[in-house]
């Protein structure tokens, strides 16, 4: 982390000088700890921080200097992985994509960040949520390359046209950001839910694959894609930018007039 606290003595150990420029921001971050824990409570740490830091630094910081016991996943830090999907002041985000520059409170106020698990999805500790029924969901679209006969005796050759046809669903990290943003998702846990539609939408339209009709099959069932209700919370949650709404909508589409 680039902004530090001033040397003393927390929970891990000394923590190192307060860097120029920095500011002091108040870390509100949602625990449960179910060794312990009847119900989730809130526990606030103030925290020495740089604008250019991420909230993962911040995070880190509490973790390293002052409370070891908070948990959370995370693992490149760099947008890639997806591992630390959290709610950020309300609204699913990457916690190593967004900066205190963009959370600072007017000026003269004290900036206050809140930080939850991701809802729909059963937390096992603090930040850290079980992902089994999300993935359950990711694999029951059958998200693979799907072909019949004989394998070909050469590569199966695309177009630039085929390629770019479903493009934007092959930027998907599994970070769970659009699926757990979704008030379907919320009180109907047995929807599949935006991210594994996004996922059989990147197979249904390949030219390649000759499984869209048995995907096709699968979203068309009670839980699939006439649950979703075009909120377009997925699609602002996405850290990558895709357009899942539009994604959902053209699947719809494709079971509608039968044109893949």
């Amino acid at each position: 982390m680039t902004a530090t606290a001033e040397v003393s003595t927390g929970s891990r150990g000394a923590q190192p000088p307060v860097p120029d420029g920095a500011i002091t921001v108040t870390l509100k971050i949602r625990r449960f700890n179910p060794e312990v824990d009847d119900e989730p409570r809130w526990d606030e740490f103030e925290i020495p921080a740089l604008p250019s830091d991420r909230v993962l630094n911040l995070l880190h910081y509490v973790k390293w200097y002052l409370d070891g016991t908070l948990t959370f996943r995370r693992s490149c830090a760099h947008g890639i992985c997806g591992s630390d999907a959290m709610r950020i002041n309300g609204v699913n985000r990457l916690a190593c994509k967004v900066l205190l520059k963009d959370l600072l409170a007017p000026k003269g106020k004290q900036t206050t960040i809140t930080i939850e698990p991701i809802k729909g999805l059963p937390v096992n500790k603090d930040l850290l949520v079980d992902m089994e029924p999300f993935f359950e969901a990711f694999r029951a679209v059958k998200p693979y390359l799907i072909t019949y006969g004989n394998e070909p005796t050469r590569e199966r050759i695309q177009s630039v046209a085929d390629r770019e046809r479903f493009d934007d669903t092959t930027k998907c990290i599994l970070c769970a950001c659009c699926t757990t943003s979704c008030p379907v998702y919320w009180t109907e846990g047995s929807y599949f839910g935006p991210a594994a539609i996004v996922n059989a939408h990147r197979f249904i339209f390949d030219s390649r694959d000759e499984g869209a009709e048995e995907r096709l099959d699968i979203l068309n069932d009670i839980d699939g894609v006439w649950r979703c209700r075009t909120t377009f919370n997925c699609t602002d949650a996405c850290p990558r930018g895709i357009q899942v709404t539009k994604a959902i909508q053209e699947v719809k589409r494709a079971l509608l007039f039968k044109r893949i």
